[in-house]
Parts: C-alpha cells; structure tokens; sequence
C-alpha cells in the first residue's frame, strides 16, 4: 500500500512565505512524476507545479516566479515551496505522484491535502 503523507501549509499573510513537503511512503519501486494540485471552494482542482523524475518542472501561470517545486528522489519526497502569497492562493494543497510498485504496473495516488490560507 502506498500514501503520500504531506506537511507545512497553515496561516500566512499576504506576502509571506510557506513551505510544502510530501513523501511517498511504501513498498515503492519507481517514482515517476510528482507535483501539487489546490482546489479552493467552489473551484475546479488545478495543477500548481509538477517535476519529473529528471527535475524538469512546470508551473500554473499564476504561481510562477513566486513558487518553486523541487524533489529528493532519495527521500522519494517532493517540495513546494511558495513565496510572495497572495490570498488568492488560498486553497486546499494535494500532492500527487506517478508511480509504480513494480512488475509494470504504474498507478496514480493523492495526498490527503493540507491546507494554505492567506489572509491578513
């Protein structure tokens, strides 16, 4: 079995900073793409940032330059790390990766979520 166990998230004011980590934790053979998806209420999930397992990355319009996603394959554990928030950011966080457990079977998995909110 395999979860995708997320930290940080929390309160911060417009402007400030946070920090997001998610490990991938089982019997794990190969990590593929990972990345951070947010939906805020109302609203559609959207994709935030992802990063292949070579360390190309992509970004929503809205968050680059001020976020960046990074990765420890070591670790089997994805960072995002978010500068400059405004509150628009606000959202629930999920992560999400592309792996697989072996014999050729690749499956998707989410994050239970973690919470950003950017309010003064």
């Amino acid at each position: 079995q395999v979860q995708l166990v997320e930290s940080g998230g929390g309160l911060v004011q417009p402007g400030g900073s946070l920090g997001l980590s998610c490990t991938a934790a089982g019997n794990i053979f190969r990590i593929f793409a990972m990345g951070w998806y947010r939906q805020a209420p109302g609203k559609r999930r959207e994709l935030v940032a992802s990063i292949t397992s070579g360390g190309s990355t992509n970004y929503a319009d809205s968050v680059k330059g001020r976020f960046t996603v990074s990765r420890d394959n070591a670790k089997n554990t994805v960072y995002l790390q978010m500068n400059s928030l405004k509150p628009e950011d606000t959202a629930v966080y999920l992560c999400n990766a592309d792996l697989s457990l072996g014999l050729g079977v690749t499956n998707n998995y989410w994050g239970q979520g973690t919470q950003v909110t950017v309010s003064s």
